[in-house]
């Protein structure tokens, strides 16, 4: 009997799980190291006193994406998870007082933006039309394939799909072609923070966040947003895949260009064929392999934006939180300019809140409410003095204050049962994730496409990688397609 390939797979994000099953389904003998107790990565969850929170990701985007994920392990997405569409998608409340549902129903839209400017439908129109195209160009020409050189990533044909997608273009400006109201743009724009990435410095092309999410729509998995961990997970040990949890890999064993093994914290060696690396990329080339000028050039890279996480058990509910809210600070600018270029928390932050009951009643006890509360914030920077407690205290009185202000909400801070929290330094010491920077690497023009870090490395031609920060990106459902990708790339090649 002809022996297996053995593939050995570093983390157990949504990434390595799915390039694990994928992998498994192609043949290979496939063991996953997660240094957590339970999958997931950055997608993963807290259970409290009957409170269930997601701890990352909040929405469902791209369904497509995803069964076809399904599809190439041979399962139907819809025997996994059971999918409600969310709309309104949120309500996004300006300091100022207006308010917006960004909603599917196009009437109600009309109504909403020809209050605010006369012109705004026809722009909004014209703006979602854009979002299309991008969004079909990029998945079938650019983050649905691999790039193995720079002539092809370059080609003749792709250079005008490259000015066609305005991957030169600021999103910000590119909105004031549609939009004159400066909180339109923002409207319309701030979805990049699903990247971590300000809309002053994203390409145009994310245009195509906005038609995703209103032509494809919002969806929320019932049981939250890891109940797709869970039924990944699932299909791959039912395809042969092992897991092994509360196991950090130390370092990773180098002989003659190949990598040999992994050996864990405790001493343990696992040699493989392959290696695929789902933690975070450049925590891999600067912390578990020899030390190179690939790793070091990876600290002078582009980082996305991190987070300030409040996780709050609530003893009574609020029906008028939506599931999805967002609440946009008044200068917009110069929030971002704090977050991405002071790398600090801004003097009036934006934030986001989840309220999963409003959809699914089993996030939280009966009678109860289960908020988490997304504050973005600058990444880890140690030029800069970074005060994480007074920047926690300053996050939480704003939401406190703008929710009395905006919604008449007094009473919340006597109702919190608990709190967790979550700072940047959290999602560097419990993810790995190198300077804090939740969403990984930075998408800008330099890199995105080939000239983003390969998911195969240079050197060490059985090493691989999988995730946010390798090609095609950050997100889940672009994940997904990294995990497509990289698993191609290896059968292409058979770790040679």
């Amino acid at each position: 009997m002809t022996q297996k390939p053995t593939a050995l797979v570093i983390g157990a994000g949504i990434g390595g799980i799915v390039t694990a099953a994928r992998l498994a389904k192609n043949g290979y003998a496939v063991t996953v190291l997660e240094k957590n107790p339970l999958p997931g990565g950055r997608c993963y969850q807290i259970i409290k006193d009957g409170h269930r929170f997601d701890v990352g990701p909040t929405l469902f985007l791209m369904p497509e994406i995803w069964e076809e994920a399904f599809a190439s392990l041979g399962e139907k997405m819809s025997d996994h998870i059971d999918l409600r569409r969310i709309d309104p998608t949120y309500k996004i409340h300006f300091e100022d007082g207006l308010q917006l549902q960004l909603t599917s129903d196009i009437g109600k839209m009309q109504t909403q933006l020809e209050a605010v400017e006369k012109t705004a439908f026809t722009g909004f129109l014209s703006y979602i039309a854009e979002g299309a195209k991008h969004y079909k160009i990029s998945v079938e020409k650019f983050v649905g394939r691999n790039f193995f050189n720079i002539f092809e990533y370059f080609s003749l044909d792709n250079l005008p799909l490259i000015f066609q997608l305005k991957a030169l273009q600021k999103h910000y400006t590119n909105t004031s072609r549609y939009f004159k109201d400066e909180r339109l743009k923002a409207a319309f724009t701030f979805q990049n923070m699903y990247l971590g990435l300000s809309p002053y410095d994203a390409p145009a092309t994310y245009s195509l966040l906005q038609y995703t999410e209103l032509a494809e729509g919002v969806w929320y998995p019932m049981g939250g947003m890891y109940a797709a961990i869970e039924a990944f997970t699932r299909v791959a040990e039912k395809l042969g895949v092992k897991f092994v949890y509360n196991t950090s890999v130390k370092r990773l064993e180098v002989e003659n260009a190949r990598i040999r093994a992994a050996e864990t914290e405790d001493g343990t060696r696992y040699p493989a064929d392959i290696f695929v690396g789902n933690a975070d990329l450049p925590y891999i080339y600067q912390e578990l392999l020899p030390p190179s000028p690939e790793a070091k050039a990876l600290d002078d890279k582009l980082y996305t934006c991190s987070t300030i996480m409040f996780y709050w058990g609530v003893d009574k509910p609020y029906p008028q939180i939506n599931h999805h809210n967002v609440f946009l600070a008044g200068d917009y600018k110069t929030s971002f300019d704090k977050i991405f270029n002071e790398h600090t928390l801004p003097d009036a932050p934006s934030f986001y809140i989840h309220a999963p009951a409003r959809t699914d009643p089993a996030a939280a006890p009966s009678g109860e409410e289960t908020l988490y509360v997304l504050v973005p914030v600058g990444h880890l920077d140690p030029r800069t003095k970074q005060d994480w407690e007074a920047m926690v205290n300053h996050a939480r009185e704003t939401v406190f204050s703008r929710l009395q202000k905006e919604m008449g909400i007094s009473d919340l801070r006597e109702h919190i049962k608990f709190e967790i929290k979550y700072t940047p330094l959290t999602w560097q010491k419990q993810f790995n994730l190198v300077k804090g920077a939740a969403f990984g690497l930075s998408h800008n023009f330099w890199q995105v496409g080939y000239l983003r870090p390969q998911n195969r490395h240079a050197q060490y031609k059985n090493m691989y990688f999988a995730g946010a920060s390798t090609h095609p990106g950050t997100g889940l459902p672009i994940v997904l397609l990294s995990a497509r990708l990289t698993t191609e790339r290896i059968l292409k090649e058979k770790g040679k």
